[in-house]
């Protein structure tokens, strides 16, 4: 798999802000890294290819090293890159303004903003200074107990870097348990972060060390292949060397819940972060209930896909955060079981997904990667040719999908 998107976009951070050289292999490829990559770039870090294969080298400048960018940040449609940066900039002794494309300039901001602000954060948009182009004038920040309206390791992590910065402890209280990648790679790095229980995480300011990572693959972008496994007849894979960061992998859970043959082989750990294999075969699906929640939110569109396949009816609920993502995933992936000729219900929180015989059919990304790679799974395993519309947008997060997709189905 290619590298994990969430773990690539901290690890470039972190390795900005540490004290000296640090090397990354692995790093996703996606158009959402590349925007990280370059936004630390205008910031004054230099991030540079090695001449080994595959080897990122990022010459960390400290906090105290980053420089006033000289234009806008282009975040692209990078929501991870906006709030991190918002974060980022929060503590320091210059202004700098997040912008995006049209999709994120859409997106819900005040989540991020708003418990920056409570940290002394000087931050404004548009939209009542809910939604980008956000302009940030970095100043002294000052250590809070923060809670967190919604489980956020983005929001999360914005609010670790801001904490580095800060004077004081920064507690940050999450109503439910988020992805842990930020606090795990600091710990491993001996950070001056403490968690106290699965929700709680409290930071002071420091340094951080630099550091060697092989970025394991990517759970999200494993979740296509192991939905597609599971229900094109026939098939059996392993993939080797994924993140199997509990709160990534959720999941799994779900599918073996639905009846799905999945097994998971550790390997290791890479800076905290637990790495092993996946080994999937088909196997008969029935219909369940789903429950959003973060771990399992990125991967909901394609479960969805996996229901169609299945017996009987599956019932997604609490999933409202669909709707403010790329697309309107809610609607984006009711569109695409319809023209599946799958029995399917829109909700405010979900969908109800009536399991059948899906069928070949045309269907549309919406400019949104996830629902285009979503598309070609369930394209797999329906009987007859599909198209997909506005492919390329898959170069957000997996520009090489459609040529790993067409190697595990032996065409060339």
């Amino acid at each position: 798999m290619p590298g994990c998107k969430g773990i690539s976009h901290r690890a470039l951070v972190l390795a900005a802000l540490a004290d000296g050289r640090s090397e990354l292999s692995g790093l996703a490829p996606g158009a959402d890294v590349a925007r990280t990559r370059s936004a630390l770039g205008a910031l004054g870090v230099a991030v540079t290819d090695s001449d080994s294969h595959d080897v990122v080298v990022v010459d960390g400048r400290g906090l105290n090293g980053l420089i006033a960018p000289g234009t806008v940040i282009e975040c692209g449609n990078s929501g991870t890159t906006m709030r991190f940066f918002a974060g980022l900039l929060a503590g320091r002794p210059f202004a700098g303004v997040l912008d995006g494309d049209s999709s994120l300039r859409s997106r819900p901001m005040a989540r991020v903003i708003e418990p920056l602000r409570a940290l002394g954060a000087d931050i404004s948009g548009s939209d009542g200074g809910t939604r980008a182009p956000l302009t940030v004038r970095g100043g002294r920040l000052i250590g809070t107990r923060v809670e967190l309206a919604v489980a956020s390791g983005q929001v999360k992590t914005a609010l670790t870097l801001a904490g580095l910065q800060a004077g004081g402890v920064t507690e940050i209280v999450e109503p439910a348990p988020s992805r842990d990648h930020t606090e795990r790679m600091l710990d491993a790095l001996g950070g001056p972060v403490e968690r106290v229980d699965s929700t709680t995480l409290r930071v002071r300011a420091g340094a951080i060390s630099s550091f060697e990572l092989e970025i394991p693959g990517d759970p999200s972008s494993a979740a296509f292949f192991v939905v597609a496994a599971t229900v094109v007849l026939g098939s059996s894979i392993v993939i080797e060397g994924v993140a199997l960061n509990p709160g990534r992998i959720a999941y799994l859970d779900v599918l073996r819940a639905m009846g799905a043959s999945i097994t998971t082989t550790p390997r290791g750990e890479r800076l905290g972060e637990p790495v092993g294999d996946i080994a999937v075969e088909a196997a008969p699906l029935h219909g369940t209930e789903i429950v959003s929640r973060e771990a399992i939110v990125d991967e909901l569109p394609v479960l969805a896909v996996a229901a169609a396949f299945a017996e009987g009816i599956t019932t997604i609920s609490d999933a409202r955060e669909l709707a403010v993502k790329e697309s309107d995933r809610i609607a984006t992936v009711g569109e695409l079981l319809g023209g599946l000729g799958v029995g399917a219900e829109t909700q405010a929180d979900g969908l109800v997904v009536r399991g059948g015989r899906p069928s070949a059919g045309r269907f549309d990304s919406h400019g949104d990667h996830r629902i285009a790679m979503t598309a070609a799974i369930a394209a797999a395993a329906a009987t007859g040719t599909s198209t997909v519309g506005d492919w390329d947008v898959v170069s957000v997060s997996y520009p090489d999908f459609a040529q790993d997709l067409a190697r595990l189905q032996g065409e060339r």
